[in-house]
């Protein structure tokens, strides 16, 4: 575990050798024609984009794949060269830039064709795209029996470039059913698609989950993976279920003060927990304003010292209360770890999410910004 200064409220440990591993693993796990589409939206799903894409460029990812342009242009801040795709629709008048960046976006519509067209002719620029189709998702992309039209005006496009063709599974890892018929319509649509296979593009619809049906003899060339390199597996018939990952995120807080409650019911705005005794409880330095949800008010567990401690009445803003009756040596100043693994106990991100319906991708992004961050690469390759 880091040394962390003892002012430090809460914080999280990121191991960027631990990522840089996964990353080996995960491609060494891949069809050999793959290429690793790192999926780094939303700060590197909380984990810090900047850092996270300077490892990741060292790992040997192919392909970046971000929300917007903004997270786009700090990519090209730590290096210049690799493919950019924009998962997310362009707003108007974001078409100059995505040329500027010599980001690859992508395109559900004719309207965006005719938009990225008349900013690459300004900059007498030739613009790579990713068409987008629409297979059950319900989002964004052409819903697929209108494909022809939008890939035909791409095609005859002198401005624009199809670099790719993708889909996105709705439910990779819970209708596995849903995600073949999916995938099916997919190949349909391409089949019906004069000359997608003429020039070397890019065709990916799997995420980490999705590959459970993934077929090698298809025509995809290309996988988009984003919680795995983090340590996180979401299926277990995935392709890379059996794959060596783990978690590159921990995260911790500290007690600031230890106090006795006498037996009672006690009231925590408004959620009623009830004390059957007395009992010695422990105040955690953070709350939901740190990314402790409230939801795991009454229900959720830190690890201290080694063993597990439940959480008593409401998640507040800046604290939380935890039961110490299982740690009568508990003092302040000790770490309580959230996501992570004290001695021989581990309380997982996906762990962490179920206690409090959260996904995990929704439980690392909330880990807010007052939480400081640590990095360190001291896992061995």
């Amino acid at each position: 575990m880091t040394r962390v200064p003892p002012h430090i409220r809460a914080w999280v440990e990121i191991d960027l050798g631990r990522l840089e591993l996964n990353v080996a693993n995960v491609r060494a796990a891949l069809p050999n024609h793959l290429s690793y589409i790192a999926v780094v939206k939303a700060d590197a799903y909380g984990h810090g984009l900047e850092p996270i894409v300077g490892r990741l460029m060292r790992a040997g990812a192919d392909v970046f794949a971000v929300a917007n342009l903004g997270e786009a242009a700090a990519i090209r801040e730590v290096g210049r060269g690799w493919p950019i795709l924009v998962l997310s629709a362009l707003l108007p008048g974001e078409e100059g830039q995505a040329v500027a960046l010599d980001v690859m976006p992508t395109v559900s519509s004719l309207d965006e064709i005719d938009r990225l067209e008349r900013a690459a002719d300004r900059a007498r620029r030739v613009l790579q795209v990713h068409l987008k189709i629409d297979t059950g998702m319900g989002r964004l992309g052409v819903w697929y029996p209108d494909t022809r039209r939008v890939y035909d005006r791409l095609r005859a496009s002198r401005s624009l470039k199809l670099a790719g063709i993708f889909t996105h599974f709705a439910c990779a890892d819970s209708d596995p059913e849903f995600t073949a018929r999916q995938r099916e319509t997919f190949l349909s649509v391409l089949r019906g698609l004069p000359g997608w296979d003429d020039a070397p593009r890019l065709i990916h619809a799997d995420n980490s989950a999705g590959l459970h049906s993934f077929s090698r003899q298809g025509p995809f060339n290309g996988a988009r993976v984003g919680l795995l390199q983090f340590g996180v597996r979401r299926h277990p018939r995935s392709l890379l279920a059996a794959v060596d990952v783990e978690p590159v995120l921990s995260f911790h807080t500290r007690i600031s003060l230890i106090k006795e409650l006498p037996a009672a019911t006690g009231i925590s705005y408004g959620l009623t927990y009830r004390l059957e005794r007395q009992t010695r409880v422990g105040i955690l330095a953070a709350g939901y304003g740190d990314g402790i949800p409230t939801a795991l008010s009454n229900v959720g567990h830190v690890l201290l010292r080694g063993r597990m401690c439940p959480i008593l009445g409401r998640v507040t803003m800046d604290q939380t209360v935890i039961d110490l009756s299982e740690v009568p040596e508990a003092a302040p100043g000790d770490t309580a770890t959230l996501i992570g693994r004290q001695e021989d106990l581990t309380l997982t991100a996906a762990e962490f999410a179920l206690q409090s319906n959260q996904i995990p991708w929704e439980a690392f992004c909330a880990i807010t910004r007052r939480v400081h961050r640590f990095y360190r690469s001291d896992t061995a390759m």
